[in-house]
């Protein structure tokens, strides 16, 4: 892989390494920029540790381009992804193609949000190429990250719309669960497990981390 630091300091990752790998991404530049002025203060400095965060995050966001979770189900899928908050499909359908009622519903007193009336669950939707959500890990974030804390807070969008913001809750979030270890030793089923809650995507996650690696 050439997205090296070798014996002087260069760059990570290029515009044109980023862009031939992750072809859709809008401003490939702005991304190169962005992670290599801030991945080797959080230690993402070696082929294994870039190939790895830059594979998850691209699975997440479908190719770095995505950073807002995408709630807009029907009554079906509702039933089917999350039955558990829609067991009739009376309630299914009063909720179907309304993102902001849903997550409202789904992310209601969980992960630090109020109740669904209270509107957490859609302004703490997830963001972010790791899908940063809930309350209590926006405002985790953004006090380990910021000393303007409850400016981040308030303003969860940011975290969609400035590449820094989205960066950086995706390497908080990498620190948080250890994930350099795992990259260390190429285990990207454990490191997938931790982001995901399981292996949806593994194969490929997997691809993508062996086109990063040989880049």
């Amino acid at each position: 892989m050439k997205i090296i630091l070798k014996e002087t300091l260069m760059a990570l990752i290029t515009a044109e390494q980023f862009h031939h790998l992750f072809p859709r991404a809008q401003d490939p530049a702005g991304w190169a920029e962005s992670m290599n002025n801030v991945f080797p203060t959080y230690d993402i400095n070696t082929p294994q540790r870039v190939a790895a965060f830059l594979a998850q995050c691209g699975h997440e966001s479908g190719g770095w381009t995505t950073f807002e979770e995408n709630l807009n189900y029907s009554a079906q899928g509702l039933r089917k992804i999350f039955g558990k908050y829609f067991p009739t499909d009376e309630l299914a359908m009063a909720y179907q193609r309304q993102p902001e009622k849903i997550a409202n519903r789904i992310y209601a007193n969980r992960m630090g949000n109020g109740p669904e009336e209270s509107g957490d669950g859609f302004k703490y939707r997830g963001r972010g190429p790791i899908q940063l959500t809930g309350k209590s890990n926006y405002t985790a974030f953004a006090k380990d990250m910021f000393d303007d804390w409850e400016n981040v807070v308030e303003n969860p969008d940011w975290v969609t719309y400035d590449k820094d913001f989205a960066l950086m809750s995706a390497i908080w979030f990498w620190n948080k669960n250890k994930l350099n270890h795992e990259a260390d030793i190429g285990d990207i089923k454990t490191m997938t497990r931790k982001i995901n809650g399981g292996y949806i995507g593994l194969e490929d996650r997997i691809k993508h981390y062996n086109e990063c690696i040989h880049e």
